[in-house]
């Protein structure tokens, strides 16, 4: 019992010496059937490491197709409540104007490929990163010094690469939570605004009314409004002078707006006149307000002006001018008694 114990412990010291300490198949069965330590190593460089090496990259392969088919699941599953829930309110809303098309869930699909994409290559890039330093292992190579290079470089990239890293996660979270897209006419910050012609994972490029390109850093954008983003609102102030009969002038627009909306398909909801919204220096303010698909309030705005002031003109409603009043007083100095002497 003894001796056999004392072969056994032999054996295995010798396989370590001659296989390594974590042994491969082939060479631990070659040198147990040959005792030969040539043909064992010999075995297990010309077999069983290249087999090991095949195995590591299909493991990495079917890893990788596996991460990337679930990757846009994923983000589906991610985006889905937030879009759903706002797209519900928005069939509940304007059921006609906005089932016609699919835009928003074209935008929703759009998002999904950009970030897929990317996702897709960081995972690629950390699951071959891992399989080719499990081959180095394989083949022996130390893995210490190299782990620990690429944790300093790692450091020293982090530290050096902050702003970029920032504007990367920011990206982000724009796509996935469709603060805006392309086409959308959006503010920053009350700084910079202009409509939107690309969103990256880094910047943003916004094109100014004056033909201005903004590149603004998506780290850098702190706050966003959107006024384009599933609907749009034309806001028209109207001023009449302070002898207009209000209820009149109100009939006016209302008639105006109204005939405009039976003509005008990129009118969602039947206009409403608010009523008076200021009492200005010259006259009254009285306030219009027209639901409109995206980024169509401006044109309706100008359109709505244009026919306003031809239905004043028609009505004898007078449209004030800025005015002052003037008070003249005349100073009457008493005679000078002298003077009449």
């Amino acid at each position: 019992m003894l001796l056999t114990f004392l072969a056994a412990v032999v054996s295995d010291e010798r396989l370590r010496r001659v296989c390594g300490e974590d042994p491969g198949w082939f060479c631990s069965q070659v040198l147990e059937q040959t005792g030969d330590r040539t043909q064992a190593e010999l075995a297990d460089f010309v077999i069983g490491k290249p087999l090991t090496i095949l195995g590591i990259l299909i493991g990495a392969w079917l890893i990788n197709r596996l991460a990337r088919r679930g990757m846009k699941g994923l983000l589906r599953t991610l985006q889905s409540g937030a879009v759903q829930e706002r797209l519900g309110s928005l069939r509940a809303a304007t059921p006609d104007a906005l089932l016609e098309t699919q835009e928003h869930s074209m935008r929703a699909e759009q998002r999904i490929e950009a970030l897929a994409s990317v996702m897709r290559s960081l995972t690629t890039v950390a699951i071959y990163s891992v399989a080719a330093f499990m081959i180095l292992a394989e083949v022996g190579i130390e893995l210490g010094p190299l782990l620990a290079g690429a944790g300093i470089l790692g450091v020293a990239l982090g530290f050096g690469s902050q702003t970029l890293v920032r504007d990367f996660l920011s990206g982000v979270f724009i796509l996935i939570e469709d603060q805006f897209g392309v086409g959308d006419i959006v503010d920053l910050d009350g700084e910079t605004s202009g409509v939107v012609e690309a969103v990256s994972l880094r910047i943003t490029r916004l094109r100014a009314v004056d033909g201005t390109v903004w590149h603004v850093p998506n780290g850098e954008i702190r706050r966003v409004g959107n006024q384009s983003q599933h609907w749009s609102r034309a806001l028209i102030d109207v001023e009449v002078a302070y002898e207009t009969d209000l209820d009149h002038a109100q009939t006016v627009i209302a008639a105006v707006a109204g005939q405009l909306a039976a003509e005008e398909q990129d009118i969602i909801e039947e206009p409403e006149v608010w009523g008076v919204e200021a009492l200005a220096a010259s006259g009254i303010v009285i306030r219009l307000v027209v639901k409109t698909k995206p980024s169509e309030q401006y044109r309706v705005s100008r359109e709505l002006r244009r026919r306003i002031k031809s239905a004043f003109e028609r009505e004898g409603i007078e449209i004030p001018f800025p005015q002052q009043v003037v008070w003249h007083r005349e100073s009457h100095q008493p005679e000078d008694s002298h003077s009449s002497q």
